[in-house]
């Protein structure tokens, strides 16, 4: 009898749940900026408690669809509906009225507010603070206990960790009583034990009937975390499918419409001599900070280097200096020979005479004139080479744009025409463009910073062919990314940097996902000790103590 009862309740359950509206419905969205269409007829269904992953392109029209739906853009067609109820949403104060928080990628906080400020900022109950912090303080500590969100609300949000940063937004929205929560890129900045304790978060409010947005390129998230997955591509909907029946082979195709190798093919690395030695650098900055407290390492022809780590300890000030873009104290040789650090003769292009070419962080402010064309952009730095010249005084303008259609069609930049401005082209296509012009040197030692951000699957994917390439013909290659999938899918060897230091280096192949995560938050313990052939940095914490 308890048996049938038990039976009779889940079949009552399963129908409830079959019969409810959706917590979001978007029908025939379509959204236009001039002739560019970035939506077109878009319809998609949100059911309550799901946490629903959305994943596309870049340009596929993500980010388009949610700022409709949080009420940044409105659409030219379509409809929203919220509950089963047809709603009008203008604007972000009508989206969060209807029960839609947005947690950004680039989070909407006050540095010099404290945690509790920051809650009810905005959302205040009148003209005296005073009611409005003491109701915030009870209610963030019911939040806090309720969702692991745990955080001090008299901490000044500048003095936080980016993950602490990340709980202060989704306590925001909860306060604010969102049940629909819209997550851009979560974990772009956090380490892999930050990034865990989120979806740890994102399970109990899933738990607490919550639904959840979660937009990101990371196909081991979306396959992680979410119930279901739509896949955007060139502005339309391609298919929305349930994770557990699908995988990310499978995605990537319905995201690039043809399948696509994930994990890079290559060799065991055949290492020679050794290429690049620092030792002992150091970088103080303008504000008298140093970022760079006394950096070793070295790079051998034929391999790969990988860099890992949160950005902002240390990684930009590497390259920066190693580019010749900053000055620094202490230590740098290639081939045996020592590079003045001091800014007298030490400058990209002194870099590029020694067969140092790099590829910045930054293509936009660094690696690109965006109103220059294609085959302008492709000889920045290298301009004065002779194959560039006609004479002493006149460049081989005609020259320079076969050379650049050349370079675009080996590279699969689209479109291959020269004559285009950077601007024109996709992310992809620009950094296919700084690629090509920094790979075809054949360089001795390649500089590359986060060579895929903001790159299509399809474009990472060549990206990551012609790194290998140009390591099996002999460079010297130092990588920094913050995807550590991207560091120990390329990398021949890892070192992972805190705070400005080396904390620990060593073999890719012994290279744990939880034992670099804590050298990225700076500490040791048992996963650390655990990679073999790594060495470790004393100034790592122990794991239990720090």
């Amino acid at each position: 009898m308890v048996g049938a009862q038990a039976n009779e309740a889940g079949r009552q359950a399963t129908a409830a749940l079959a019969t409810q509206a959706p917590a979001i419905e978007l029908k025939g969205i379509s959204k236009a900026f001039g002739t560019v269409q970035a939506n077109k007829d878009i319809s998609i269904r949100v059911m309550p408690g799901t946490i629903h992953g959305i994943i596309g392109e870049n340009g596929a029209g993500k980010s388009t669809l949610m700022s409709i739906l949080y009420g940044f853009y409105k659409a030219d067609a379509g409809e929203i509906w919220i509950k089963g109820q047809r709603t009008q949403i203008p604007d972000s104060q009508a989206a969060i009225s209807a029960g839609i928080g947005m947690v950004f990628q680039h989070f909407k906080l006050v540095q010099n507010f404290t945690v509790l400020e920051n809650i009810i900022l905005g959302a205040e109950d009148g003209a005296l603070l005073r009611p409005s912090l003491a109701k915030a303080r009870k209610e963030l500590k019911r939040l806090a206990e309720e969702y692991e969100l745990n955080v001090d609300p008299d901490e000044l949000i500048e003095e936080l960790s980016v993950g602490h940063q990340q709980r202060v937004e989704i306590l925001k929205a909860l306060y604010r009583q969102a049940d629909i929560l819209i997550l851009d890129e979560p974990t772009g900045v956090l380490t892999p034990a930050e990034a865990d304790h989120l979806f740890r978060i994102l399970d109990n409010l899933r738990k607490e009937g919550k639904t959840i947005i979660l937009i990101t390129h990371k196909l081991r998230e979306i396959m992680e975390i979410t119930d279901t997955v739509s896949v955007m591509r060139r502005g339309q909907m391609t298919a929305t499918v349930k994770t557990a029946e699908t995988s990310p082979e499978q995605l990537a195709e319905l995201m690039v419409g043809r399948k696509v190798l994930l994990n890079v093919t290559k060799a065991p690395a055949q290492p020679g001599k050794t290429v690049l030695e620092v030792e002992k650098l150091r970088v103080v900055d303008e504000d008298g900070i140093e970022r760079l407290k006394g950096i070793d390492l070295n790079i051998r022809a034929g391999e790969i280097l990988g860099i890992a780590g949160v950005a902002g300890n240390g990684q930009s000030e590497l390259l920066e200096v190693l580019g010749g873009f900053a000055k620094a104290t202490g230590t740098i040789r290639v081939n045996g020979e020592e590079i003045d650090l001091t800014g007298k003769h030490s400058d990209g292009q002194s870099r590029r005479r020694r067969g140092i070419s790099h590829v910045p962080e930054d293509r936009h402010h660094l690696g690109l004139i965006l109103d220059f064309a294609a085959w302008e952009n492709m000889i920045f730095g290298y301009h004065n080479d002779a194959a560039y010249q006609k004479n002493a005084f006149v460049m081989d303008n005609a020259g320079i744009v076969q050379h650049t259609q050349e370079a675009m069609e080996r590279f699969d930049v689209r479109p291959p025409i020269p004559t285009l401005p950077a601007k024109s082209f996709s992310g992809g296509n620009q950094q296919k463009i700084v690629l090509a012009r920094e790979i075809e040197r054949n360089p001795t030692l390649l500089l590359v910073g986060q060579p895929t951000r903001g790159v299509d699957i399809g474009a990472i994917e060549f990206i990551h062919k012609r790194i290998v390439e140009l390591r099996d013909q002999g460079a010297a290659i130092l990588l920094v990314s913050v995807e550590l999938d991207e560091i120990r899918s390329l990398a021949d060897r890892v070192a992972v940097m805190f705070d400005g230091r080396i904390m620990g280096h060593g073999p890719v192949e012994s290279a744990t996902q939880t034992g670099m995560g804590c050298l990225m938050a700076g500490l040791g313990g048992d996963d650390v000790r655990g990679m073999d052939g790594w060495t470790i940095s004393d100034e790592a914490a122990p794991e239990e103590t720090a």
